[in-house]
């Protein structure tokens, strides 16, 4: 499966914004994808993960913020972004869960091409 992240932008402090993982290749109905972003200088940190049975998991710095959802026919998976702080300013990168933790980076292969997401104070 390939994946291609897009919906990335330039927003003000708690503005909005909503990524879009397109998935090609085969169908992703039983497939976990996960979210992760990388900041200028910093390590790829995990931000969310959807199970394609067992439901989303996020990480503490983004739950109450970002939601996952999925539209299988478009092979498509989104990040709701609301609320969006300087800190959220990273290129968003989607991949897919092979096995283990996942909150963690090394569980995921096929990454797609990031999006930048710029938030400004």
């Amino acid at each position: 499966v390939q994946l291609q992240a897009s919906g990335g932008g330039l927003v003000q402090a708690g503005d909005s914004l909503r990524l879009s993982c397109a998935a090609s290749g085969r169908p992703f109905i039983r497939t976990t994808l996960g979210w992760f972003r990388q900041a200028p200088g910093k390590e790829r940190e995990f931000v969310a993960s959807s199970h394609w049975s067992a439901g989303s998991y996020y990480a503490d710095s983004v739950k109450g913020r970002f939601t996952l959802s999925r539209d299988s026919g478009k092979n498509t998976l989104y990040l709701q972004m609301n609320s969006l702080k300087p800190e959220d300013t990273a290129v968003y990168s989607c991949a897919v869960w092979k096995a283990g933790s996942y909150y963690s980076t090394g569980s995921y292969a096929s990454w797609g091409q990031g999006t930048l997401v710029t938030v400004s104070s």
